[in-house]
């Protein structure tokens, strides 16, 4: 029994110390120095030039006991593994989601985005020649019998006596990979290295961890398992003919990690126990649990988790396992792809948060305001600061105007007398708005920005509706006042009205109607007192002229004033109409935009995380 312990890797690495990398992180957080810290530079991971997601080529079949089950074949690629391209672009765009979304989600909603960032950017800052892969099962499943087998030397304790339980073991078949024992707490003295021998190469690259009993009664263990189950590239889940069906393996561990098939290994240990075709049953029917788990399973040459039936004990099927697991090894895309899957779980978790779940009507998909909504608003603040109102009385005050200068003067001092015996009857104008008035505008206001916010936040996920909706409401603080100040301002026309081309002709019309009824009066005193020669007719005529055409004067002219104090008065309320929407659109339909806008950033970003597939699906 031979083994190279610890010192050889300590050459690798100077710094041997029981210290973990968590315990660095307290030190340094990030993992490195203050200007390394997570998500900084924004190049987190790079992603294999030139190759899908998913590299793995050739079939796979079951069988009875996997030594005639076929075996998938691994393309390695001629560099070491590189994170550039799409996910790259991925991990961009999470950090770029992030930090857009700071503001508006809550730091436990990213918590977990903001983990993957971390341990992308520290597993890239390691060694991208070795892959590390798991092994985890539960109680009797005979882990540490393969991890010894596969080392080729007794390394793990096996049976039921175990000394190093509570902490994991780390083999690493290459140099350099002290950095990566690090980040997963692995100490100096539980650090081994293989049997160097003629099988040994075939899996140059690799560090495998014998990881403490998933089902242990110790919760340190569990806790040990999941942590590194974390941090890891691959994981190869061992179980054996009696615990296969655990619901705690499936439920808790299997199911939830659906989408890291590819970098997922299952096999089924033990098979020397299974007499006849047992074995094939029991294989099946682990296919089967995998496929209601969600587990994609690598047939065919599709990607997907790779399941064996081997017996560490016997040696059984150890052959295929150890040339499948080099293969993976050589390829050196395990990070890239266990980095990949992290993302696809990451925004399936922040879907909701990012993606209404709304479907159906004519609106689906669409964000913003439409035009309607937006008339609709101004037209809602304009009856709020009574824009009609105020038109119709600039209409009003014009005709008023006109009356006064082209009509019957002797008609206007009967209605001047008329008003002052009925003092009742004279509209008196105030600049006072009544109580219950005040209040209804303000009313209406409100309604109009509770209205505006609900259309503008409709097919919006509840966070980001939720932002639009305070974004309205703290836009609206003070707007029925602004608006109260536009009905002073805008809503009074200053200056005389504009006087229309007829107007002097009717003004010296009707002065000259008014002259001739004075002459005609004139000439009818003189004639009485003997000063003028007695000729009744000519007076009267004139009189009679100046009486009737006075009135035919002020009638032509007021209905001729129709035109000009309509369209004065639409001016008058189209004037006050764009003061209020302007007023309503710097104040509320802006920073609605504006949180629109972020969201519409956001879900770009969103969809990048994603690799490209539609959000809205």
């Amino acid at each position: 029994m031979t083994a190279v312990t610890d010192h050889a890797d300590r050459a690798d690495h100077p710094d041997h110390s029981d210290r973990t990398d968590h315990e660095r992180r307290k030190e340094s957080p990030g993992g490195g120095s203050e200007r390394e810290r997570a998500w900084d530079d924004g190049l987190i991971a790079r992603r294999v030039a030139g190759g899908p997601r998913g590299s793995r080529t050739g079939t796979h079949s079951g069988a009875s006991t996997g030594a005639d089950t076929g075996t998938r074949s691994y393309a390695p690629s001629g560099s070491p593994t590189s994170y550039e391209g799409p996910l790259r672009a991925r991990l961009d765009a999470l950090r770029e989601l992030v930090g857009l979304s700071r503001t508006r989600l809550d730091s436990g909603t990213l918590a977990e985005a903001g983990r993957i960032l971390d341990e992308a950017a520290a597993r890239r800052r390691l060694s991208e020649r070795h892959t590390v892969v798991a092994i985890a099962g539960a109680t009797g499943s005979g882990k540490s019998t393969l991890f010894n087998s596969l080392a080729g030397v007794m390394i793990s304790d096996t049976g039921v006596r175990r000394p190093t339980t509570a902490a994991p073991i780390g083999c690493s078949w290459t140099d350099g990979a002290a950095g990566l024992l690090d980040r997963l707490g692995i100490p100096g003295r539980l650090r081994r290295r293989p049997l160097q021998g003629p099988g040994a190469d075939e899996l140059q690259g690799l560090v495998l961890i014998d990881l403490p009993d998933h089902d242990s009664a110790v919760g340190e263990h569990r806790e040990q398992v999941d942590r590194i189950l974390a941090l890891v590239d691959a994981v190869i889940w061992v179980v054996d003919p009696e615990k296969y069906a655990d619901a705690m393996l499936h439920e808790r561990y299997l199911r939830p990690m659906a989408g890291h098939a590819e970098v997922t290994f299952v096999v089924l240990n033990q098979i020397d126990r299974l007499p006849g075709d047992a074995a094939d049953q029991v294989l099946d029917d682990l296919r089967r649990l995998l496929d209601e788990d969600g587990v994609a399973l690598g047939e065919h040459g599709e990607p997907g988790a790779t399941v064996l039936a081997i017996s560490a004990l016997t040696g059984e099927g150890m052959g295929e396992l150890r040339e499948t697991l080099g293969q993976f090894t050589q390829e050196r895309g395990a990070a890239a792809r266990r980095i990949s899957a992290d993302l696809d779980a990451a925004a399936e978790r922040l879907r909701p948060v990012y993606v209404s779940g709304a479907r159906g009507g004519r609106n689906r998909g669409r964000i913003g305001l439409s035009e309607e909504a937006r008339e609709e608003f101004a037209d809602r603040l304009a009856d709020a600061v009574g824009a009609t109102a105020a038109g119709e009385a600039a209409e009003r005050a014009w005709r008023r105007h006109a009356g006064k200068a082209c009509g019957d003067p002797w008609l206007r001092l009967w209605r001047l007398y008329e008003a002052r015996r009925s003092p009742q009857g004279v509209p008196t104008q105030t600049t006072h708005v009544p109580a219950d008035e005040e209040v209804t505008a303000r009313q209406r206001v409100e309604q109009a920005v509770r209205t505006v916010a609900d259309q503008a936040a409709t097919g919006l996920p509840a966070p980001w509706g939720q932002a639009v909706r305070e974004a309205a409401v703290r836009g609206a603080e003070g707007l029925p006042e602004a608006l109260d100040e536009l009905a002073v301002t805008a809503g009074v026309p200053t200056g005389r009205p504009p006087r229309p081309g007829w107007w002097p002709v009717a003004v010296l019309a009707q002065a000259a109607m008014t002259l001739l009824q004075i002459v005609g009066g004139l000439w009818l005193v003189g004639q009485i007192i003997g000063i003028a020669t007695p000729n009744l007719g000519v007076p009267v005529l004139l009189m009679l002229a100046g009486i009737v055409g006075g009135p035919c004067v002020e009638w032509l002219s007021r209905m001729a004033a129709r035109g000009p104090a309509r369209r004065y008065g639409y001016e008058a309320e189209r004037r006050l109409r764009d003061a209020a929407a302007g007023c309503g659109r710097a104040r509320v339909l802006d920073p609605v935009a504006a949180e629109l806008l972020r969201y519409r950033e956001v879900r770009e970003q969103y969809v990048r995380v994603t690799g490209g597939r539609s959000a809205m699906a």
